[in-house]
């Protein structure tokens, strides 16, 4: 099973794992309730009519919250067409406020900038060094000096692999050195997750400012 997993590309995987699998009981990443993502949304202090972005949001239910606490530019990213359809699904007829890109991090083209960038858990899928410089170069070019971006990752005591693909796990240092010297991190979290079916799963979180260019 894991070498068939291998030989399928990133897409091909995603869209079979949202086709076959109940995103809120059959995904190990479901959370109900994203505290962490809305504190830390919260924490950067970006206005409700600035633009944001969901980088891997697919399924996921934060784009509902935002949507309820009233941030009018809401823009979910996900590789997954098969996951964007779950979540439109569920928001019916809100879900036309939202902004939804099927594309790959790794090669995304942003339409304009984002005041916000958000990531929980797809970064840490990017094993290889070209696809981490593709999502880094995608994440430099949409986010502005003085922009925020959050990241979630696998911690380094975090699991190895997830959805039957490796990982690569992070902390503050090793992510900071993905990002570059232009990002100044403003605070790290710790989070036990536990999955539909009560397995912990490490994180660590990252809240970035992109620097302010200096004369």
């Amino acid at each position: 099973m894991v070498r068939r997993l291998s030989a399928m590309n990133a897409k091909q995987h995603w869209e079979k794992v949202y086709q076959e699998k109940d995103p809120v009981t059959d995904v190990s990443w479901f959370q109900a309730h994203p505290a962490n993502s809305l504190e830390l949304i919260s924490a950067t202090g970006i206005a409700k009519n600035e633009p944001l972005i969901d980088v891997g949001g697919g399924a996921s239910v934060l784009v509902d919250r935002l949507l309820e606490a009233a941030f009018e530019y809401v823009t979910v990213l996900d590789i997954s067409g098969a996951a964007i359809r779950h979540a439109q699904d569920r928001l019916g007829s809100r879900a036309k406020g939202v902004t939804w890109l099927e594309a790959d991090a790794t090669r995304f083209e942003p339409p304009h900038q984002f005041h916000l960038w958000h990531d929980r858990a797809v970064f840490h899928f990017l094993t290889k060094a070209v696809d981490r410089r593709g999502y880094v170069r995608a994440l430099k070019t949409a986010v502005p000096p003085g922009g925020h971006v959050i990241l979630a990752t696998f911690a380094p005591d975090g699991p190895v692999r997830c959805s039957g693909l490796p990982v690569v796990r992070y902390d503050a240092e090793t992510i900071g050195a993905e990002l570059g010297p232009e990002f100044r991190l403003l605070e790290e979290r710790r989070e036990s997750h536990f999955t539909p079916w009560n397995t912990e799963q490490r994180f660590r979180w990252f809240r970035f400012l992109r620097k302010p260019v200096t004369a």
